[in-house]
């Protein structure tokens, strides 16, 4: 009785020795990540922080409190650009073009997936591979397009090439291939489908976690993009917010407290939507890797 009783003590003092060395690894594990937290959010805290101080302010001390000059901030900024019509071109680009995107990558990667026809392989493949050459490079072939259409300077110009977006095909194709199985297409079509219907009707709605995730990258991308309005637009009405915080260096180019002000207003919206759907963001890395 006496060792069954010393083995059982001492079975338990290993089980209690081994959670607090687990317990202890996880809060070293959340400290790091803490810290590591605070570490990426003190750049947009100060660039939020700077943009209610003064040049002077500024220029002079290290500033991490909020100060009186948002307001005088704001009205220079206006005097010479319209932040909030760049708010608006920003908006109408970012939306449209990402609408584009998941329709057309959505439309594209069906194909891919449920389709079979001759140099399927090599097409898929010439799709990828365009994925390896750097957006700017296909400028000037875009701008030459968009001259030859006279879609030069006007929002159409940014919107439609998004319609071809290699990476959206790349990423539907591979939820379609985990996810949805022949059977359902081939149910609606014993019904009498299209087959334009059965992918509007039956198809694009079982994308909707695929398109979710896919449409927060291209809304990002899209309203961050700064290389294709600088080559296709040359009115200042139309910019969207990149270029005209770049306009911002021009006109207050010592003026940093205005600059802070526009570059915050600008990064704003994109802090705004990674909060509310990084969930989202993270859980889309795991989508169509297991099939079922």
């Amino acid at each position: 009785m006496s060792r069954n009783l010393t083995l059982e003590s001492s079975v338990s003092e290993t089980a209690i020795t081994k959670k607090r060395k687990i317990k202890l690894s996880h809060v070293l594990i959340h400290v790091f990540l803490i810290c590591l937290a605070i570490i990426c959010i003190i750049p947009f805290y100060i660039m939020l922080i700077y943009g209610t101080h003064t040049n002077a302010d500024i220029a002079s001390k290290f500033i991490f409190l909020p100060g009186n000059a948002l307001i005088e901030n704001y009205h220079s900024m206006n005097e010479n650009v319209n932040i909030w019509r760049g708010f608006l071109n920003s908006l109408i680009i970012s939306c449209c073009s990402t609408a584009l995107t998941l329709y057309f990558g959505a439309l594209n990667a069906y194909g891919f997936a449920k389709y079979k026809f001759k140099g399927k392989k090599f097409l898929f493949i010439f799709v990828l591979a365009t994925m390896m050459v750097p957006q700017q490079l296909g400028l000037v072939g875009t701008f030459r397009i968009m001259y030859l259409l006279n879609l030069i300077d006007t929002y159409a110009a940014l919107i439609l090439p998004a319609a071809a977006n290699a990476f959206a095909v790349f990423f539907v194709k591979q939820f379609i291939d985990g996810t949805i199985p022949d059977e359902v297409i081939e149910s609606a079509r014993v019904d009498g489908a299209g087959e334009f219907k059965t992918f509007n009707r039956i198809i694009l709605p079982m994308l909707m976690p695929a398109l979710a995730a896919l449409g927060i990258f291209s809304f990002i991308g899209s309203w961050n993009n700064f290389m294709g309005p600088l080559v296709l637009l040359f009115t200042n009405e139309k910019y969207p917010l990149p270029l005209l915080v770049q306009l911002l260096q021009g006109y207050y180019g010592t003026n940093y407290g205005v600059q802070y002000l526009g570059v915050a207003l600008s990064v704003l919206p994109i802090i705004i939507v990674f909060a509310i759907f990084s969930k989202r963001i993270i859980g889309s890395v795991a989508i169509g890797a297991v099939k079922g």
